[in-house]
């Protein structure tokens, strides 16, 4: 008699491997962005994502994106506790907190495992956003990433991450105007995609200075012909 499959690999192990060997790119930006941040995209893509088949969630998620753009001026450190405050806010409930079970995503393909450190070693990678030894755009795309695959909540990661990202770039004064380039599917065990993640908002960083640099408000035919330019991607592997 023959035992079926076990169960998935654990994704969150496989990019803790990866997360420190990762070769993030360099760029040529500024540490800092000048200009007021642009809060148009990230309300722009919350709303569109939703389909407008959920108007209540969507107002939930934006409340907590004003919350997200208020701490990040008031300068406050990124850690759970404050995720955990705007995660009440779009789930709609009284208490969240860190996950007590192994997570999944992607239909059940990647696995994020629960170790008794997990906890206390999200909150030391959400620390790092802070660190100068990586530019801008792969420290937003290294806390992005994080979020995504420690997985912290039982619902909403996705946007908890997106959250998060413009948390960071705000605190930093940094700005994209355009958010819906970022939505893909990321893998837990794809170094080459983590660092296109980082090309990418390096990307959307140099376009939305160009566009709305200090004193000029894009008209909505510029928007439509600057759309953001991005290396071709890396192949990506089949997943089953």
């Amino acid at each position: 008699m023959t035992s079926g499959p076990g169960p998935p690999k654990d994704s969150l192990a496989d990019w803790l491997s990866i997360r420190p060997e990762i070769s993030w790119p360099s760029w040529r930006g500024a540490s800092t962005v000048s200009g007021a941040p642009s809060r148009d995209g990230f309300r722009d893509f919350f709303t569109a994502t939703r389909g407008g088949r959920d108007g209540e969630g969507i107002a939930r998620v934006l409340t907590a994106l004003d919350s997200v753009f208020a701490d990040a001026e008031q300068g406050r450190p990124l850690n759970l506790a404050l995720m955990a405050r705007w995660q009440r806010t779009v789930l709609g409930r009284d208490s969240v907190g860190f996950r007590t079970l192994p997570a999944f995503a992607k239909g059940g393909r990647e696995r994020y495992g629960l170790a008794p450190g997990t906890r206390a070693r999200f909150e030391r990678c959400l620390s790092e956003s802070t660190r100068p030894d990586l530019p801008l755009p792969a420290r937003a795309a290294r806390v992005y990433l994080d979020v995504l695959f420690f997985h912290p909540f039982e619902d909403g990661n996705a946007r908890a991450a997106m959250l998060t990202l413009a948390f960071l770039l705000t605190r930093e004064g940094a700005s994209i105007d355009q958010v819906h380039p970022l939505q893909t599917t990321r893998w837990a065990d794809d170094a080459d995609g983590a660092a296109d993640v980082a090309m990418l908002l390096g990307t959307l960083l140099t376009a939305a200075e160009r566009r709305l640099g200090p004193g000029r408000k894009p008209s909505a035919q510029q928007s439509a012909r600057e759309a953001p330019m991005t290396r071709p991607l890396s192949p990506r592997r089949t997943r089953p």
